[in-house]
């Protein structure tokens, strides 16, 4: 996993926590989902590039 990846998939994440937590202190649950959603896809991304990471490296 190249170093921007890194970035750009801790900047998502950080950005789905934020959207979270703005959605759960407003109440709004489609906020608060919206965030989830992207938490949750950066972190399925992270997953998948420390895979193919570990075949390159075999």
């Amino acid at each position: 996993m190249g170093l921007g990846e890194k970035i750009h998939n801790a900047a998502e994440k950080l950005h789905g926590k934020g959207k979270e937590a703005a959605g759960d202190a407003t109440g709004n649950d489609r906020l608060k989902a919206e965030g989830k959603g992207h938490h949750v896809k950066a972190g399925l991304k992270q997953a998948g590039e420390k895979v193919k990471g570990a075949f390159r490296k075999h």
